[in-house]
């Protein structure tokens, strides 16, 4: 295995990546060039700090690309350096890294994620703690929802602790499913005819792959497949289309239902409630790192 480096200002980075992987890198990755200097520059956004839209990258990246041989490290290399913008790309170097188990490797990054005592989410390759009641199985993957992010932790953690209200989870809606571990989660503590949508074919397709796995049944589709009022809706995207989504989200939820948001930062709170104002009351039932996980009941019906 080779590693080329190549250091260059971040509007050169996108089309630098993917003409690599079209080169034959088997992978790339970016890391900033000024990581651990005064200059280094946070751009995603952490919880607490106020980003310009505008920042889609560092100013200075070093792109990393591994490939199976010099020849072929080489040759990307100086095709790179070709290209019209290539005079502000600057060659780093080529090394060599020493053979290693790149699954067994990979695999190590990611242990079981606790989510309480009883209630664990478990890659395939590991065994579960001795006291899990409740396995999630589900490894990494491209959809959104391993488990490690504080959004997802915190919507299991509230299944967790409502687990006595799961008999009144007939229906259950999980929208925006991402690789579906709501939807699993909500089955493992005995919600039924639970509906997982989202408007990514590829998140469609992992939920359908996870749910198999655990064992779990759930009907998967792009949004339109949810019909009718569901006693649970959860929905962990972003605080903009959950904005958006007000309207739709309580009209599919149940006289009675919960609701559940995430996808929020804690500054975000205020305009949450305020978007769903007309339909019920939002409250805050967790914070996790920065973020927050509302949860409203619609009125009961009279």
């Amino acid at each position: 295995m080779v590693e080329l480096l190549l250091l260059m200002p971040a509007g050169h980075v996108e089309t630098a990546s993917d003409a690599l992987m079209e080169l034959g890198a088997l992978s790339v990755s970016v890391e900033d060039a000024d990581a651990d200097t005064p200059d280094e520059a946070p751009v995603f956004g952490e919880p607490g700090m106020a980003m310009p839209d505008a920042i889609r990258g560092w100013d200075r990246s070093v792109v990393k690309a591994l490939f199976e041989d010099e020849p072929t490290a080489t040759d990307a290399a100086t095709l790179i350096l070709a290209q019209s913008w290539g005079p502000e790309v600057h060659l780093q170097g080529l090394q060599p890294l020493d053979e290693q188990d790149w699954v067994r490797l990979t695999q190590s990054q990611f242990d079981p994620v606790r989510i309480s005592d009883a209630f664990w989410i478990v890659p395939s390759w590991h065994q579960p703690p001795a006291e899990a009641r409740h396995v999630i199985r589900l490894d990494p993957g491209l959809a959104f929802g391993t488990g490690t992010h504080p959004t997802t932790r915190m919507c299991l953690r509230w299944l967790d602790r409502h687990a006595d209200e799961a008999p009144r989870w007939t229906r259950a809606l999980d929208y925006g499913c991402g690789s579906g571990i709501l939807a699993i989660g909500a089955a493992k503590w005995g919600a039924q005819a639970i509906d997982a949508v989202d408007v990514d074919p590829a998140a469609i397709q992992s939920t359908d792959d996870n749910a198999q796995a655990n064992g779990v049944v759930l009907r998967t589709g792009m949004p339109d497949l949810a019909q009718g009022e569901y006693p649970l809706v959860m929905a962990n995207i972003l605080a903009a289309p959950l904005k958006v989504l007000a309207p739709a989200l309580c009209a599919h939820l149940a006289p009675g239902g919960a609701l559940i948001l995430a996808g929020l930062l804690e500054r975000q709170i205020d305009e949450l409630k305020e978007a769903y104002a007309p339909w019920l009351a939002l409250e805050v039932a967790d914070l996790d790192e920065g973020w927050a996980l509302l949860c409203g009941r619609k009125p009961a019906a009279t």
